[in-house]
């Protein structure tokens, strides 16, 4: 699952490094455009619904961050 995270990362933006980043959306590395396309493409590759209360840093701060999200709200399904 981080793998195809990372897939989707890098085709939006691949010069940045996802596995070490942990302030992605902290350090505005992905702006309120890249976050709307991001979870449009979590949302479709991973068959989930991401509400608007996890829409949140902690979530979208590092690819592990977001593994865990995608993770949870499969569990929740």
């Amino acid at each position: 699952m981080k793998d195809r995270i990372l897939n989707i990362l890098k085709s939006m933006d691949d010069s940045v490094d996802y596995v070490s980043e942990t302030k992605l959306i902290d350090d505005k590395v992905i702006d309120s455009l890249t976050l709307t396309a991001l979870i449009s493409e979590l949302e479709s590759e991973f068959n989930i619904e991401i509400d608007m209360d996890d829409i949140v840093p902690e979530n979208f701060n590092s690819v592990d961050a977001m593994t865990e999200l995608v993770e949870r709200l499969q569990d929740e399904q």
